[in-house]
């Protein structure tokens, strides 16, 4: 794995001709020092961190298998319109104050149309005119390319759309939209001039193959940023009773992204909070990014002490901006 890193480094990059069953069979703490290592040297110390806001809740019609927010299965989740603007206003500037890289709301549904894609496009121009050095994000589905220019000329930089795991799984975990669906959602969102944010959930049932295939797809997109879930078996859906995945799994899965993905921001999203130290490990895995704060329908972790382990480990993070 050593020579693997350092091969990595020196500008190789793993591709579907590679045989990578070294990455499965590996120690996993030379492998994760191997992962660390590539970090270091191709993206620096630089750590990411992202908060949001889930400005429509429930009522999905999609049929996504992992998910509290699809109106196919009864579960907690709590259903709203799209936030006022003043409520997404309020918790954009409490993350301002927090010291966050970007910022996204994100939203339940197929897509956004109509009234409340008119009513996130005043959020996002009253976000970017509050804190134009806020990076702002959004996920809002599968939109059509005007809109995700809309999105963009309102000061929205990047799009975010998960693959979620390989094209040879995905049918097992959804069925209302398709691998293609995503994929054609991406090369929009890149033609409307927006950077990509896509990764996955583990967890689920895939294999060790659907990992490794994912990762390798998102390489070929040449994706920037990549989240990480774990999945949290949530009470409603039909994975409600998967085994919730091992630290070391975890550890492997994201050192595995770092050594296909040698310059992206891995980043952590939901499920670390069943790791020890708000998943301190990962980050000394290949992990340098972070969603922070809470999550969409499960409890994140708070970001002050997320910047605090991070600083510990010898990671720059963003100054917070003042707010007047």
């Amino acid at each position: 794995m050593v020579t693997l890193a350092e091969e990595i480094i020196s500008g190789r990059r793993l591709t579907k001709s590679d045989h990578l069953n070294p990455l499965l069979e590996a120690d996993i703490e030379v492998l994760s020092q191997g992962a660390d290592r590539i970090r270091t040297a191709l993206c620096g110390n630089r750590a990411d961190l992202c908060s949001i806001v889930n400005g429509r809740g429930g009522r999905c019609s999609e049929n996504c298998k992992f998910c509290a927010q699809s109106a196919h299965y009864a579960t907690d989740c709590n259903t709203y319109n799209f936030l006022p603007l003043h409520q997404i206003m309020e918790d954009f500037t409490r993350a301002v104050g927090t010291g966050v890289d970007r910022y996204s709301i994100v939203t339940s549904g197929r897509t956004m149309e109509g009234q409340d894609l008119e009513e996130a496009l005043a959020s996002y121009r009253a976000m970017h005119k509050a804190f134009p050095d806020m990076i702002l994000c959004a996920s809002h589905g599968l939109m059509s390319g005007e809109d995700l220019k809309r999105l963009k000329a309102a000061g929205v930089t990047m799009y975010h759309t998960n693959l979620e795991t390989s094209q040879e799984y995905f049918p097992q975990i959804c069925t209302t939209h398709t691998y293609k669906d995503k994929l054609q959602e991406i090369q929009r969102a890149k033609e409307a001039g927006l950077t990509v944010c896509s990764g996955g959930i583990f967890g689920m049932g895939e294999t060790w193959q659907d990992r490794i295939n994912m990762a390798l797809e998102l390489a070929e997109l040449e994706i920037g940023s990549i989240p990480l879930n774990f999945l949290i078996p949530i009470k409603g859906t039909p994975f409600a009773d998967k085994k919730r995945l091992e630290e070391e799994e975890i550890r492997r899965i994201v050192a595995i992204f770092r050594y296909i993905n040698p310059t992206a921001y891995i980043r952590i999203a939901g499920g670390r909070t069943v790791l020890s130290d708000g998943g301190k490990i990962l980050f000394q895995s290949g992990a340098n990014a972070v969603l922070t704060g809470d999550m969409l329908t499960t409890v994140g972790n708070n970001t002050a002490q997320d910047k605090q382990m991070l600083v510990s480990l010898g990671f720059a993070i963003k100054e917070k901006l003042r707010i007047l």
